[in-house]
């Protein structure tokens, strides 16, 4: 878990101009750490593979303004304790989330822990003008996957998206929301209940602090988690484009399956839908007995989610973390002496450690794995 020392710095790097979540990582990897990003001067920003000349310009002129604005941000945050900030190392940031390069640098979350770490997942999206057909549908959906043990991951908009929540409430099966704005606001203000029941067993995630309102270019933004969180995604209703149709090609952007529900060919709320089972980017969904099938589930039984663990690791990486196994937790102080490095080096092959999910930070300053490897 990282340092609340270092909380300020690590809001404050999305504060920096042109600097997204790759860019940050690397600069954290090669700095030593968050508040290090902050003292390095611009030859040293340079110096950093993919920092430019503009790059490291944009951090040094602005570093100020974005710590001043992060730490007015964090007095907010602590006088609201509802909130939670989960930063890329916590280990209550999603698993889902972690495995690709772009994922935040950390998430806002209100509602319960746990649901973040669940075994199986299920998006359901859909157009906020759905018809009496697509919304008995929705309902249907939610209803048969509680014989599954699934979450339910939908962004709270109007339509398909509420109805999916509502009938999540209804049956006690935890659903998550991401949001396109910040957790202070809950947009529609039509949902602001509904988003109260959510996070009894669910909750409601955003990569935007407070203040942030509901713009048209968050929304892309939401549907990529949307997208990453779920196993599989079910368009229920769809124009041929939008939202929903998006987040279907992020879905199989990330390689996961898509499932659709067809509708008549005469219905414009069916045109994506339908033209993504035509173009087989979509399998055709009838019942959940499709997606049990397609994804390997039986019913009332959890099995234990395989994770993926990055290989694309280094010589040093690689011994830090036949050390850690063979001696279960480890002190840098130990590392050092087996590897003949210095504090710094060891330091950042943790941190990139930790960065990869591979390993944890425990009291005492000492690490151990963070998943069987």
């Amino acid at each position: 878990m990282i340092d609340k020392s270092q909380i300020p710095y690590l809001l404050a790097l999305t504060k920096l101009k042109g600097i997204g979540p790759k860019r940050s990582k690397v600069l954290v990897s090669y700095s030593g750490g968050f508040e290090a990003v902050f003292n390095q001067s611009k030859r040293e920003l340079m110096s950093i593979p993919g920092i430019k000349e503009a790059n490291a310009k944009a951090i040094i002129e602005t570093k100020d303004v974005a710590l001043k604005t992060a730490r007015d941000e964090l007095k907010y945050l602590n006088s609201n304790p509802d909130i939670h900030i989960l930063p890329y190392t916590s280990e209550h940031y999603p698993e889902r989330f972690r495995l690709y390069e772009d994922c935040p640098l950390f998430l806002y979350f209100r509602g319960n822990l746990e649901s973040l770490q669940a075994q199986r997942t299920i998006g359901i999206v859909g157009t906020r003008d759905a018809s009496s057909y697509g919304i008995d549908i929705c309902q249907s959906i939610v209803t048969e996957l509680q014989d599954y043990g699934v979450t339910v991951i939908s962004g709270l908009a109007y339509g398909i998206d509420t109805v999916a929540h509502q009938r999540c409430v209804e049956t006690n099966v935890p659903t998550i929301g991401i949001l396109g704005h910040g957790l202070d606001k809950i947009y529609p203000n039509a949902n602001r209940k509904l988003a109260e029941k959510m996070i009894v067993q669910g909750g409601l995630i955003s990569e935007f602090p407070p203040g942030s309102r509901a713009a048209r270019e968050h929304f892309p933004m939401r549907n990529r988690l949307v997208a990453a969180l779920s196993d599989a995604v079910i368009v229920v209703e769809s124009a041929k484009k939008g939202g929903s149709m998006i987040t279907a090609d992020l879905a199989n952007g990330y390689y996961k399956d898509v499932f659709a529900v067809p509708g008549r060919i005469s219905d414009s709320r069916s045109e994506g839908c339908n033209l993504l089972i035509k173009s087989h980017k979509a399998n055709l969904y009838q019942s959940a007995k499709d997606i049990a099938y397609i994804m390997g589930w039986e019913a009332n039984q959890s099995q234990p989610r395989q994770m993926v663990m990055p290989l694309d690791l280094s010589d040093d990486e690689q011994t830090i973390l036949d050390i850690i196994k063979e001696l279960e937790a480890a002190s840098p102080d130990q590392l050092i002496y087996r590897l003949d490095l210095t504090l710094s080096q060891v330091s950042t092959l943790l941190l990139n450690l930790e960065f990869k999910g591979i390993v944890k930070s425990l009291p005492g300053k000492k690490y151990t794995l963070a998943h069987k490897y």
